[in-house]
Formats: C-alpha cells, structure tokens, sequence
C-alpha cells in the first residue's frame, strides 16, 4: 500500500529555517530524512533529520518536550542512537512523527523553541543510519542484465528465469559503510585469459554500482510466514542511495558456480539520509510495462492494476579524479538513470525474498541493483560504459578510465522531481578509492 499524499507535501510549504527554501536544496520541508549522526564533543549518536542545511536532533526535541503529544513510544524511540526502533513501530507512527516535525519547523511560534535543538549538518559527522542484520542485492535492471549478459553471452545475454524471478544474491552487512568512508582496493584471486593459474594480487577492476538500498521496518514476518505483495511496502521504512563496489576481476575467477562472494563483500557505500516512503508519496508512478510477449508476473508477484509501485527518481554518476582534486576541477558526470524503468519493483523484491518464510527484521537492506538505461550515458557501472574495458570512458580533461583508480572517488545523487509538488533529494554517497596497501 503506498503512502498518502497530505498536507506535509504541499508546494506552498515554507520553514522558518531559511535553507529549506534555497534554490537546489535536497532537503525541502517537504522531504524530512532520518539519519543517524554524531555532534562535536558527544560521545554518543542521536537520530538527526535533514532540513535544509541543517540536522535537528529529535533526543534534545523530546528532552524539550517538543514531542510530548506524540505515544510514548514514538517519543521514547526519538531517543535511540540508531533508525531500528523507529523502524520497528510501522506505519500509523512514521507518519505521526512526520506530521508532528513538520508543524516544528513551519509554525513561526515554535522556532525559539526548537531553534536550540538543530545543528550545523556540516559541523557534524555522519553515521550508518541503522544497526544493519542482513543486507540483500539484487538484479532488477532488464538493462543491466542485458548490457553485462551481452558481454559474456552476446548471443544469449538473458538467462531463461530472468524474467520470471527477481534474482538476488545474499551480502555481507558488517561491511556496509556510511558514505565518505574511504574504500582500499581489495586484493584476492585472479586469473586473466593468458595465465596458467592464478594469483593472489591487488584488484586491476574495480568498479561501482549505481543503486538505491531499501530498509525493512514495520517490524518484519516470522520465520516461515511470507509477507504479501499487497503488504510489502508497510514493510519498506525508506531509501538511500546505495554503491555495491564490484572487483570485477575478482568476481570472473571466483563467481562460478555460487556466485558472489569476496569480489563484492569488501565494501558497500549507502548515503547517510534515509528519504521515508512518507516523503516520497508523490513522486511514486506506476511500475514499467512489460512488452508483449514477456511473461507476467507470477501471481504472488503482481502488484494489480493502477499500482503505483514504481518510483519516479533520478539518478546521477559523478567522478572525481586525483587529477581534477589537484587541479581544483569540478566532477565529471558519467551517467544519469531513472528508477521507474527497473523491472521489478522494490515491493516485488520483498515480496520473492519473503515468499519462502525467510524472516526480514526491522533494519534488514535491500540492494536493488544496477540502475541503466540503455544508452551508454545512461548505464550504471564502468563495466557496462567500457564494454568490460574495451571503449574507455573519455572524461572532460582527456584522461581516460576502463575502471577505478586509486584515487578516484565516485559521488552518487538522486533527485525526485514532479510538477505541482517540491524537489526533494538524497544527499551524497561518496567513496573515495585508496590503494591495496593504504591504511585508514
């Protein structure tokens, strides 16, 4: 069931914190993410929420009793150091806290009250946004999957379940780390076409993905117990934007015949702000439509008619060499993608990985995988963009990249936009590579 549109969504809205109104702002009254993050001096995280270039930290709301008409366990939650209890309560609470911090920063009599629990977003230091238990990827750009398959299998890119089930492979959690973590090259096996066997060694291809992650909350289904498509997204908490690194040559040597493994489990980025379904309401469209002759979904994967389980962001890649830093040069863009051509939705990716009785818990991430579209300016790693390093991607200054290196950081952005309706964004997921050897 998607979320509904209300008053904290008009376009008229303004808050008394006058960033929230600057022109290209991701974070509108009208957006209000959750993060988790840390203030100079404290020793401890408290959940934080975006408004304009601001943070304010709902423990000093409560501890100010600026959330005392809200249930006792919303208030107690405001609390905690990171978004899981919060995500645990459901639906009815997301949106109670949402209207509640909406009327903070818009109703004038309230500023002198609530000025002294905001803080400078660019004073402080950002953290993982939840205690994350399980952390799942998956596969549901047709784009992608027919840009890599053509790669390997040129006459046959889609494999015969493609279309029929949304793939996924299981992750690695205790390495999902919060943007702005550096990430050093992984070293592993490897074996190129001409050698006899392999070598252990520092990673030649390394690449990025393009993704968006999103949180289980709600709480989750008991072991054995599926969770309906007609429920999933009361399960769904929000979104971020989400980076899986791929060390593709890694990846070719170890992946058959179980598939990823430590090509993909050495680091993960996901932006700091999580952009609530709340907030997202409006930007919500209906999911892309298959061609005639593909199959439709399965029946416990069909969303119904007038669904509006897609979502209608965009996506943005851009690179930062070492170069362009020593030069002072701004990024280079390469690509931008749209969420709503996936195909497979974020409420069928739940829906198929629940459907065995697997157990989600509150704070479980989704990966969604690659977003592409299918121009080469649209595509959503370096391994689709350089046909696996055969056309080198040409940046403005002339230097040239078939995949990472050291030094280089990538920058993911995403944006929602709708006429009648603010823009709102998801910040910054930032990594920047370091070499094999390099330490913090």
């Amino acid at each position: 069931m998607s979320r509904p549109i209300d008053d904290t969504h008009r376009l008229d809205l303004t808050s008394w914190v006058e960033s929230a109104q600057e022109p290209g702002t991701d974070f509108p009254i009208q957006n209000l993410p959750y993060g988790v993050f840390r203030a100079p001096g404290d020793s401890r995280d408290h959940i934080g929420v975006a408004i304009g270039d601001k943070i304010l930290d709902l423990a000093r709301c409560r501890y100010q009793l600026l959330l005392k008409d809200l249930r006792g366990d919303v208030q107690f939650v405001s609390a905690a150091d990171t978004l899981n209890p919060l995500m645990d309560l459901g639906v009815n609470h997301w949106q109670s806290l949402r209207n509640r911090i909406s009327a903070l920063l818009t109703e004038p009599g309230m500023k002198s009250r609530v000025e002294p629990c905001l803080f400078e977003a660019d004073e402080v230091e950002m953290r993982l946004p939840a205690a994350i238990g399980d952390y799942t990827d998956f596969y549901a750009s047709l784009e992608h999957a027919t840009h890599i398959g053509s790669l390997f299998r040129p006459d046959n890119p889609l494999l015969p379940n493609y279309k029929w089930i949304p793939i996924g492979y299981h992750g690695r959690s205790s390495s999902v780390v919060v943007s702005g973590t550096p990430i050093r090259r992984p070293s592993g096996q490897r074996k190129g076409p001409d050698d006899h066997e392999p070598h252990f060694e520092p990673c030649q291809m390394l690449d990025y993905e393009l993704e968006l992650g999103f949180f289980v909350g709600g709480p989750g289904n008991k072991l054995g117990d599926p969770i309906a498509i007609e429920d999933a997204e009361n399960h769904i908490f929000g979104v971020c934007l989400l980076n899986d690194w791929s060390a593709r040559d890694l990846q070719a040597w170890e992946y058959q015949p179980l598939g990823p493994f430590l090509a993909k489990s050495f680091a993960t980025s996901i932006s700091p702000w999580v952009v609530t379904l709340e907030a997202l309401a409006p930007y919500r469209c209906a999911p892309r439509s298959r061609p005639a002759g593909d199959p439709e979904p399965l029946s416990y994967l069909q969303v119904g008619d007038g669904s509006q389980a897609g979502l209608d962001l965009e996506l943005e890649v851009d690179l930062v060499t070492g170069r362009m830093r020593r030069r002072e040069e701004g990024p280079h863009r390469v690509s931008q993608s749209r969420f709503r051509s996936m195909y497979w939705t974020m409420s069928q990716m739940l829906t198929h990985h629940a459907s065995n009785g697997c157990n989600m818990r509150t704070g479980d991430l989704l990966g969604s995988g690659t977003i592409s579209g299918e121009e080469r300016d649209a595509m959503g790693c370096l391994l689709e963009i350089t046909r696996r390093g055969a056309e080198p991607l040409v940046l403005a200054d002339g230097d040239e990249r078939s995949m990472l290196e050291d030094g280089d950081e990538v920058i993911l952005t995403g944006r929602c936009a709708r006429e009648g309706f603010a823009t709102i964004g998801f910040g910054e997921c930032r990594g920047r590579i370091q070499s094999a050897g390099a330490h913090g």
